[in-house]
C-alpha cells in the first residue's frame, strides 16, 4: 500500500519512507531518516540525523526525534537513533541522538508508551514495554530494562539502570540504580519500598516466586552489612533455577552508579 504525506510536509528526497507511512501536516523528514512500513506521523513531527523507526509507530504532534545531543563534547558525529516496532511517542516527546562517548546510539525497543512532554536524552537504552509517564525525564547513558514504568515529573541521573518490572512513583528524582522488580519513591531523595507487587501480579508472577523475590530483597536491600557478605548469603539460599532471582542478585553484583536501598522510613 502506497504511503500518505501531505502536501505541507518536508520531506528530503534521500529519506527512506516504508509502505502504508502517515505523514501530516507540516512533518519535517531528514535526509539520512528511515520509517518503516505501517508508522503514522500525525502532524508537526521532526524527525532528522541518523534515525531509524521500526513499524507501526504512532508519533504524535510536536515531537521531535534524532535531534544532535545536549552534550556539549558532541563534536557533529554521524551518531544514531534507532527505535523499535509498535511504540506510541505522544505530544512533545524529544527524543536526542547518540554520541561517540557513549556507543553511539540511542536506542528504544519495542511497544513502549512515552508520554506527553518525556525527554530521553543521548545514549539511553530502551527495552520494551516501558511506560514512561508525563514529563519523564531520562539524562544521558540511562538503562531502562523490559516493563519498567516510571512515573510522572520523575527525573533521572545519567548512567543510571532502571531494572526489569521495576516501578518509579512519580516526581522521584533517581540518582542510583533501581533493582529489577522494585518499587522507588520519595520524591528528590527516593528510596524503595519493597517490590512491585501490582506489576508482578500483572506479569502472572505465583506467589511462590514473589515470596523468593521477597527473600532476595530483604538481603541484599533491606539488611545491614557489606554488599560482598549481603550477595554471599543470597547466593546461598537462592536457587540455580530462579532466573527472577537470580537476575535481581546479578543487577544488584554489577552495579556501578550505586544502588537505590530500601528506605528505613518505611519500616
Amino acid at each position: 500500500m502506497s504511503s500518505r504525506i501531505h502536501p505541507t510536509a518536508v520531506v528530503d528526497s534521500h529519506a527512506v519512507i516504508g509502505s502504508d507511512v502517515t505523514i501530516g501536516p507540516y512533518c519535517c523528514i531528514g535526509e539520512h531518516v528511515v520509517i518503516g512500513d505501517g508508522c503514522e506521523l500525525q502532524s508537526h513531527v521532526v524527525i532528522t540525523g541518523h534515525t531509524r523507526l521500526g513499524s507501526n509507530n504512532r508519533v504524535f504532534p510536536f515531537a521531535s526525534i534524532g535531534q544532535i545531543p545536549q552534550d556539549l563534547k558532541y563534536n557533529d558525529e554521524p551518531s544514531q537513533t534507532v527505535i523499535g516496532d509498535n511504540n506510541q511517542i505522544r505530544e512533545n516527546v524529544t527524543i536526542n541522538a547518540g554520541t561517540q562517548g557513549g556507543g553511539m546510539i540511542t536506542r528504544i525497543g519495542d511497544h513502549n508508551l512515552l508520554m506527553a512532554y518525556t525527554h530521553i536524552a543521548h545514549d539511553c537504552l530502551l527495552g520494551n514495554h516501558i511506560v514512561l509517564a508525563n514529563c519523564a525525564t531520562l539524562a544521558g547513558h540511562v538503562e531502562v530494562e523490559d516493563q519498567a514504568i516510571v512515573g510522572g515529573l520523575s527525573a533521572i541521573q545519567q548512567f543510571v539502570r532502571i531494572g526489569r518490572l521495576a516501578m518509579i512513583g512519580g516526581m522521584s528524582g533517581v540518582t542510583k540504580d533501581v533493582p529489577p522488580f522494585c518499587l522507588l519513591a520519595g520524591g528528590y531523595r527516593s528510596g524503595l519500598s519493597g517490590l512491585n507487587i501490582v506489576g508482578l501480579k500483572r506479569q502472572g508472577f505465583t506467589l511462590e516466586r514473589v515470596g523468593r523475590l521477597k527473600e532476595v530483597y530483604r538481603l541484599l536491600l533491606q539488611e545491614a552489612g557489606r554488599r560482598e557478605q549481603r550477595l554471599a548469603e543470597a547466593e546461598a539460599v537462592i536457587p540455580a533455577d530462579d532466573a527472577d532471582a537470580r537476575s535481581m542478585l546479578e543487577f544488584i553484583r554489577t552495579a556501578k552508579r550505586g544502588l537505590s536501598m530500601h528506605a528505613r522510613d518505611n519500616d
